[in-house]
């Protein structure tokens, strides 16, 4: 049952009636939380338990890598922890947060149908047969949707809940400059009053660690522009979200439309797409170019993937990604990309 067009009202009862009867919930963010997926999935555990006396547990598959992630989650007292096999084992209801079935970036097998999903990316075929979804592709960011119903509720979020939300929201949208819909906007001055700043300046100014610099270094000296795009290998990573951390940072260079950064971790080469055009685009750039090779999924201004280079030279790999980027952008004829920086 899809509810997006339900008011708050209306919206909060069918979630209560969806989990009547259930003493217990797993809350699933995607893969590599990010502060939108941590925060929406705190909000979720903080209604239920309070609206219905429904515990939750948030278990995620991946890693929290960035630093200003890590110092987020230290902030709210770690509450996330590594899942489990017996976890999805257990026969109690599942909730996936910022994802949905089929998006291919969450640990729920393929053929385990969740009882809820809360998500702002564009709405899967899959998510149709989910006893209840509110999927809303023109919010900017999940942790909006989850606010609403603590709000509907009548809950007002705690100090350190209200901080993850902000962030959570401000991350997602740049301050609200990147996708950003009224809904986001109310939600982002309701929660500005509630906010732990010095905290958050904490956290958005994390130390990162001498790797950040080099995997820094080596994005730059690999990028390519190419007219009003730029792609970068960054090569290998310690950490899958390190690619779209540099995207981020690339999407700065006066005059970019669309940055794609790419790197290896482990046996898969990670992109990650971003885009300041118009009208959006790259979730359907990274679907086109990954296809069939792997997964891929995002909306309008932000989008990743990952193909299994199964042995393979990962940065061969990148390069025939390249191409095909190239190609999907009707780049091909251009000239030959320019280097960002020049070597010493």
């Amino acid at each position: 049952m899809i509810v997006h067009e339900q008011e708050s009202g209306s919206r909060l009862e069918a979630l209560l009636a969806a989990v009547r009867g259930a003493k217990k919930l797993l809350i699933l963010p995607h893969n590599d939380p990010d502060p939108d997926a941590i925060a929406s999935a705190l909000a979720l555990r903080q209604l239920l338990v309070e609206a219905v006396g429904i515990e939750s547990t948030i278990a995620y598959r991946g890693i929290v890598g960035r630093a200003e992630n890590k110092a987020l989650v230290q902030y709210l007292g770690r509450p996330l922890r590594r899942l489990r096999a017996k976890d999805l084992a257990r026969a109690v209801p599942v909730a996936l947060v910022d994802t949905q079935p089929g998006a291919g970036n969450h640990p729920l097998p393929p053929d385990r149908v969740p009882d809820l999903v809360f998500d702002h990316h564009p709405l899967q075929e899959a998510t149709q047969h989910v006893p209840f979804a509110d999927v809303r592709s023109g919010t900017g960011a999940t942790s909006t949707i989850l606010l609403e119903y603590l709000q509907a509720a009548g809950i007002e979020p705690s100090q350190s809940l209200a901080t993850a939300l902000f962030y959570g929201i401000k991350s997602d949208t740049l301050g609200l400059v990147r996708g950003a819909e009224p809904d986001d906007v109310a939600a982002y001055f309701y929660l500005q009053r509630l906010v732990d700043v010095e905290a958050l300046v904490e956290i958005e100014r994390a130390q990162v660690p001498p790797e950040y610099f080099r995997r820094l270094d080596a994005a730059l000296h690999a990028a390519r522009v190419y007219g009003h795009t730029v792609i970068s290998y960054v090569g290998p990573m310690q950490r899958p979200d390190l690619a779209a951390e540099m995207a981020d940072l690339l999407l700065r260079l006066d005059g970019v439309v669309w940055t794609i950064c790419m790197g290896a971790y482990e046996d898969n080469l990670i992109l990650a797409v971003r885009s300041r055009h118009p009208r959006g685009g790259a979730g359907d750039l990274v679907q086109a170019v990954v296809g069939d090779q792997g997964s891929a999924g995002g909306h309008g201004v932000m989008a990743g993937g990952q193909v299994a280079v199964h042995g393979s030279d990962p940065e061969e790999v990148a390069r025939r990604l390249e191409r095909e980027i190239l190609k999907v952008l009707g780049l091909v004829h251009e000239q030959p990309g320019q280097a960002l920086l020049e070597d010493d």
